[in-house]
């Protein structure tokens, strides 16, 4: 019924011709694909593949289609990946029936269109100051090392998994904690496991004891 009424909305003017209405992302893609229209409106939650996989497709296979997201959803990851797969403009449902029409217009005239509350929140969330990434400051070496440290490995067995003396590695450690601003290894180790350092795919595993065969 929504759908029905924004086509008939749209078609009242006679500038705009609906030429094509479905209900699922992927026959969207494939009318797109057949009739390459001027302006295609998905919505984020369609059947299907959904309105911002179909809007990737569409602006892949059909570049000269313009892309206009019509929803409910005001969430900034959802206006995001839409801008992210070709959507060149997403408007909320609330709009108006004119303010549509109008907003249909500039997007097919080559405009971007985003509504303008959710551009200014996404304006004010951009404009935060981000927290440093203490771990940035490290070097490539430095960060092999803290990532053993924070499984718990002693001087010791780092250098002996990276290839450096004991001493070396003391070093290291040394640097890290002053970069880090840290008092002590295990304070280093939780800093790296807050700021989600990545570690290796092989965790960190000491030699088995060799037993000495039993003369008989």
């Amino acid at each position: 019924m929504f759908r029905e009424g924004v086509a008939h909305s749209l078609g009242s003017d006679s500038d705009l011709e609906v030429i094509a209405q479905t209900a699922s992302g992927d026959e969207a893609v494939e009318l797109a694909q057949s009739l390459t229209p001027d302006v295609v409106l998905l919505d984020i939650t369609m059947p299907g593949i959904g309105g911002i996989a179909a809007a990737a497709r569409i602006a892949a296979s059909v570049p000269g289609t313009r892309i206009l997201m019509l929803t409910v959803s005001e969430d900034k990851d959802d206006l995001l990946a839409a801008l992210k797969s070709g959507a060149h403009g997403y408007v909320l449902k609330g709009a108006s029936a004119s303010e549509l029409r109008a907003i249909v217009r500039r997007v097919a005239a080559g405009e971007a269109f985003i509504t303008p509350a959710l551009a200014t929140r996404l304006l004010v969330e951009f404009s935060r100051p981000q927290e440093p990434d203490p771990l940035s400051e490290l070097t490539p070496r430095e960060r092999d090392v803290i990532e053993l440290l924070s499984q718990g490995a002693s001087n010791r067995e780092i250098g002996e998994r990276l290839h450096l003396a004991e001493k070396t590695v003391k070093h290291y450690v040394t640097c890290i904690l002053q970069k880090l601003h840290a008092r002590s290894r295990t304070e280093a180790a939780l800093i790296a496991v807050q700021h989600r350092l990545p570690t290796r795919e092989t965790p960190l595993a000491k030699p088995a004891k060799q037993h000495p065969e039993s003369n008989r």
